[in-house]
């Protein structure tokens, strides 16, 4: 805190933090080992830890293209050869919806989600359509997106900017983590 975050990456740019980059590019640094599990670092969170048990337990559907569903933790075949269709080594599973888990209407929420389609197209990032769902259908599901080639900081960055309690991001090895945002 008190420091400026970094400038969300563009695509074709390297977050050596992150070792996340397009495959071919030029630049060094896009086959780096997968980032720590800061993410699961939980007993530091503001987030309520049954909040955080239910992101966990979510399901993350991909609905574009061939659907596939994500689960926080597991190794995901399907989101690799997403990655490798979209020449990229990492990618972000993102919502505008509900900010800091407080229940909009579903015209807000669309807003929100249509808003940050437009900022994600602006920034020439490819992303397809998905929704966050846990399986016990308590929590309606929230319109999302898989941005591809989204680095671990620029995914938090944004993530902060929409007011989201976490994100999930997954790195050359496919498997989606739980990044709390506060």
């Amino acid at each position: 805190m008190g420091r400026r975050p970094r400038q969300p990456a563009y695509p074709g740019k390297v977050d050596r933090e992150s070792g996340c980059g397009f495959l071919g590019s030029n630049q060094p640094g896009n086959s780096v080992d997968p980032p720590r599990t800061e993410g699961f670092l939980f007993s530091a969170s503001d987030i309520h830890p049954d909040l955080i048990q239910a992101y966990t337990e979510t399901e993350f559907r991909v609905l574009e293209g061939i659907p596939f569903t994500l689960q926080v933790g597991k190794v995901s075949s399907d989101l690799l050869v997403a990655h490798k269709r979209h020449r990229v080594e990492c990618s972000a599973f993102l919502t505008a919806c509900n900010p800091f888990s407080q229940e909009l209407t579903d015209e807000a929420n669309g807003e929100r989600q249509i808003a940050l389609a437009k900022e994600l197209a602006s920034r020439s990032l490819e992303f397809v359509a998905g929704i966050g769902q846990h399986p016990s259908n308590q929590w309606p599901g929230e319109p999302s997106y898989l941005v591809f080639g989204l680095t671990l900081e620029a995914a938090k960055t944004l993530g902060a900017r929409l007011e989201q309690n976490a994100i999930v991001w997954s790195g050359s090895d496919g498997t989606p983590q739980l990044i709390l945002l506060r």
